[in-house]
């Protein structure tokens, strides 16, 4: 398993992803195993009502692409 002080993230995953989908349980897993992979979040999520459903969107990215 990759750690956070790895260059590079695990399994060919890309350093920076834009997880969207609806707002519910399965958006919240996504995100939650992201973490857990190592990933951090970046920026703040975002939203929108398509008419049915609430659409939500955060980027993560892997730690060490990001310089702070």
């Amino acid at each position: 398993m990759a750690t956070t002080s790895d260059p590079k993230p695990p399994a060919d995953m890309l350093p920076y992803r834009l997880i969207t989908g609806k707002d519910d349980a399965q958006f919240c897993r996504r995100i939650s195993e992201a973490l857990a992979l190592g990933y951090r979040l970046y920026g703040s999520p975002s939203c929108t009502f398509n008419g049915t459903d609430v659409i939500v969107a955060q980027a993560v990215v892997w730690p060490s692409v990001v310089k702070e």
